[in-house]
């Protein structure tokens, strides 16, 4: 068994690698759905819809079960086979000319990258119970930057045509890959694995929790329109830049790496700030407003820099989630915070489901030419709806909260 002095740091890279094989295709996302599918842009987005949630779909269904399988035959043997069919299946992305052959390859991609949950327990394993939300945050780190890095990297590979940046990506998850191989140890040890059980592995039991607590109900549903209009970014951003202001696959790969260079400097300090300065319940007014206003800046940007320049707005909305989090999370003994958190998780994959079919659909509609509306940024002043919906629940369910 091959042996690491500190197997967070591999971990740290799976993940980094993970999420930039994920993010380094959506530059050319456009332009491939576009290329396969053989229609405009603005009409590909529905396919883009599909594939985005089936993508989500198998990521619901197989994160609960990969973190079953690990729990059975151990972390190691689960991640090496997940990053082994990453590979492949980017190769064969690459090499995909058809719409079936793209959805086929989502899919499988969605099956084989599902396993973060499994990362997620690898650290749970290797940390001590006071360096626990320290490492896990460490990880939570390794997705933000992926998902600046991925992008970038994705939009400077497009300029050597739409399949160079699935070639990058398999040849970052082959070298993880060759890397867990020859190095990784197995973390979890032979008396603390169970049998497995595939009841156990059922993506919809958290579901079944929140019947139970009524306290929570309401916010957790705030927490899905949040989550829901969040995710107008990625079903349709490629294919709006492009439709809108005819930015390049280049282009847009830098657009996707500010964006995502704001969340993570939002996450990194503004959110404490916030915090301290203003307490739980004024950050998630505060959130929701620049997340509404930024939604319906986008809705109406009808020049290139105002994607930018509304990026900064848009993205200070970040500090409401996890105020809110913070918030129902005290309304919930400590002995529920696992099952809080496995609820939450399951809000937000039925959102990456859900979100991309209505926000694609919708901006097909209203760019089609028998369309008697042309209003491309429909997709956002839905999302700006949501959140004004979760803004109203919020001043009811929260009048009553002291601020802290």
């Amino acid at each position: 068994m091959p042996r690491v002095k500190n197997p967070l740091v591999f971990i740290f890279i799976t993940v980094l690698i993970d999420c930039i094989g994920i993010r380094i295709i959506y530059p050319v996302a456009a332009t491939i759905v576009a290329e396969v599918s053989h229609v405009s842009v603005n009409e590909a987005i529905t396919y883009s819809g599909w594939i985005m949630a089936c993508y989500a779909a198998m990521q619901f269904i197989f994160s609960p079960l990969l973190g079953s399988l690990s729990d059975r035959y151990g972390r190691r043997p689960v991640l090496l086979l997940s990053l082994f069919g990453l590979v492949i299946n980017y190769i064969f992305l690459a090499l995909a000319n058809t719409l079936p052959l793209l959805f086929m390859g989502r899919i499988i991609t969605g099956i084989c990258g599902a396993s973060l949950s499994t990362s997620y327990a690898y650290v749970a394993d290797i940390s001590v119970p006071e360096k626990r939300a320290q490492n896990f945050g460490i990880i939570g780190a390794a997705i933000g930057l992926g998902f600046i890095i991925g992008p970038f990297i994705g939009g400077m590979f497009s300029e050597l045509g739409t399949r160079a940046p699935f070639i990058a990506a398999a040849c970052l998850s082959f070298l993880n890959w060759l890397y867990g191989f020859f190095i990784l140890p197995e973390s979890l040890k032979p008396e603390n694995r169970r049998a497995f059980d595939i009841r156990r592995a059922n993506p919809f039991g958290a579901f079944m929790q929140l019947k139970n607590n009524r306290r929570i109900r309401t916010l957790m549903l705030v927490l899905f329109l949040i989550f829901m209009a969040g995710q107008v970014m990625p079903s349709i951003w490629p294919f709006y830049t492009k439709y809108l202001y005819h930015w390049s696959d280049l282009e847009i790969g830098y657009s996707l790496a500010f964006v995502g260079l704001m969340v993570a400097l939002v996450k990194g300090g503004l959110i404490q700030w916030s915090q301290q300065k203003f307490g739980s319940v004024k950050s998630v007014y505060l959130g929701l407003l620049f997340h509404f206003t930024g939604l319906l800046l986008f809705a109406w940007a009808d020049q290139a820099w105002m994607a930018y320049a509304f990026t900064l707005v848009y993205c200070l909305g970040g500090i409401a989630p996890p105020s809110l989090q913070g918030i129902i999370s005290g309304r919930v003994p400590d002995n529920e915070q696992g099952e809080l958190q496995g609820i939450i998780t399951s809000l937000m994959s039925i959102s990456n489901i859900v979100s991309p079919l209505i926000m694609s659909h919708l901006f097909a509609f209203f760019t089609s030419e028998t369309s008697t509306v042309h209003f491309p940024g429909a997709a956002f002043a839905l999302a700006a709806l949501a959140v004004f919906a979760a803004f109203m629940l919020c001043l009811w369910k929260l009048k009553k909260v002291v601020p802290a």
